[in-house]
C-alpha cells in the first residue's frame, strides 16, 4: 500500500460512522481517497470531510475495488454479508460489530493492550465491545502489575450506545415530563417506550442486550469472553451487571478486582498514571472523579475512586469512564487502522 490510503467507511451515516470521520480527520490519518458507504436510502447525500463534501454511495458487494482499509460500523449482519467481499477485493476490514470478535482467526484488538495481534490478521480485525474496551483500559495495566484473577463489575451505559433512536427517546421522554410539570415523585409517563422495554428517562434498566440461559445478558458475558482474548488471559473471570441509564453519552463502570499479588495503592496509582490513553482523576476529598459529562467527547478514558477492596483479598475497587462512541468504537477502530 502507498503512504496515502483509500479508506472506506461502512455505516457512514450512523453515530459511530460520524465519529470515525472525525477521528480520521483530527488524527491526520493519511487518507488519499475516501469512500462513504451506507444503505440505498442514504445514497446521494453528502458528508463533510476536511471541509469537502463527500457523496455517500450505496453499499454493494462491488463497493471495495481499490480500497486499502474498510472501517465497518453497520451491524453484525452487514459485516457478515459484506466484509468477505471487502477482503476479497484486497482491503483490510476493521469491524466494529460483534460478529467476528470471538472467531479464533480474527484478532480482537485494543491497541494500547495488544497491538501486536494486528500482525496476525487474515483480512479482518475486530473492535471490542465498548464496555469491555473502556474497562480494560484501566484493568489491563493493573493486571500487568498484580495479575488479575476475577472482577465483579456493574456498568452504567449511555443511551447513545443503542443508537440515534434511543437518544431521541430519552430526549422526548424528558421533554414530556417537563411539559407536564410533573412532581419529582410522579415521573412515570403515559407514553409507551419504543426502543427500550421500559421508560428510560429518570430510570435505570438492568437489561442491556438479550438474556442467555445462565441469566446473564450477552453484553455482560462479553466482558469475560472478550477480556480473555484481548489480555491473553484464559482464566480471567468476570461477573457483570449491565445497566442502561438516562445519560446521553459515555459509559461508566464500577469494578472490584481481585489479583494474584497484594495490591499497593500507591503502586496502582503510579501504574495507572503511566498507562496510555488513560487519565487518573482521583481526589475524592475535592470531589474529583471521572464523570460521564466530562469525559464525553474525550479520546482518553479516565479512572478514579481508587481504594483497596474491603471484601476481596488482594482486591482493588475503582470507577472507570469512557466515551463509548470514541474509545468504545470509532477511535479504537481508527487506532487499529493506524497500527496497520
Amino acid at each position: 500500500m502507498s503512504n496515502l490510503k483509500h479508506v472506506a467507511v461502512v455505516g457512514a451515516t450512523g453515530a459511530v460512522g460520524a465519529e470515525m470521520l472525525r477521528c480520521l480527520e483530527q488524527r491526520h490519518f493519511p487518507v488519499g481517497q475516501l469512500t462513504l458507504l451506507a444503505s440505498a436510502r442514504s445514497a446521494g447525500k453528502t458528508l463533510k470531510f476536511k471541509g469537502e463534501d463527500v457523496v455517500i454511495k450505496e453499499l454493494t458487494p462491488d463497493s471495495f475495488a481499490g480500497v486499502d482499509i474498510a472501517l465497518f460500523s453497520a451491524g453484525g449482519g452487514i459485516s457478515r454479508d459484506f466484509a468477505p467481499h471487502a477482503v476479497k477485493a484486497g482491503a483490510v476490514v476493521v469491524d466494529n460489530s460483534s460478529y467476528f470478535r470471538m472467531d479464533p482467526t480474527v484478532p480482537l484488538v485494543v491497541p494500547e493492550i495488544n497491538a501486536e495481534d494486528v500482525k496476525g490478521h487474515q483480512g479482518i480485525i475486530a473492535n471490542p465491545n465498548c464496555t469491555t474496551a473502556i474497562s480494560l483500559m484501566a484493568l489491563h495495566p493493573l493486571h500487568q502489575a498484580f495479575g488479575v484473577k476475577r472482577i465483579f463489575a456493574s456498568s452504567y451505559q449511555a443511551v447513545s450506545g443503542t443508537g440515534a433512536q434511543a437518544i431521541e427517546e430519552l430526549a422526548n421522554q424528558s421533554r414530556e415530563w417537563a411539559a407536564e410539570n410533573r412532581a419529582w415523585d410522579a415521573a412515570k409517563l403515559d407514553s409507551k417506550p419504543h426502543v427500550y422495554p421500559h421508560q428510560i428517562a429518570f430510570n435505570a434498566i438492568p437489561h442491556v442486550d438479550s438474556f442467555l440461559e445462565n441469566g446473564y445478558t450477552k453484553e455482560e458475558m462479553k466482558m469475560e469472553n472478550e477480556g480473555r482474548k484481548i489480555m491473553h488471559h484464559p482464566d480471567f473471570r468476570a461477573s457483570v451487571t449491565c445497566v442502561r441509564i438516562p445519560v446521553f453519552r459515555s459509559h461508566s463502570i464500577s469494578i472490584s478486582a481481585e489479583f494474584e499479588k497484594p495490591v499497593d495503592l500507591a503502586v496502582a496509582r503510579e501504574v495507572l498514571s503511566k498507562a496510555p490513553g488513560l487519565d487518573v482523576l482521583d481526589d475524592p476529598a475535592n470531589k474529583v472523579y471521572p464523570l460521564a459529562l466530562d469525559i464525553a467527547g474525550r479520546d482518553n478514558c479516565a479512572v478514579g475512586r481508587l481504594r483497596l477492596d474491603c471484601a476481596l483479598g488482594n482486591g482493588l475497587s475503582f470507577w472507570v469512564v469512557g466515551d463509548q462512541l470514541l474509545k468504545g468504537a470509532a477511535l479504537n477502530a481508527v487506532q487499529i487502522a493506524e497500527c496497520l
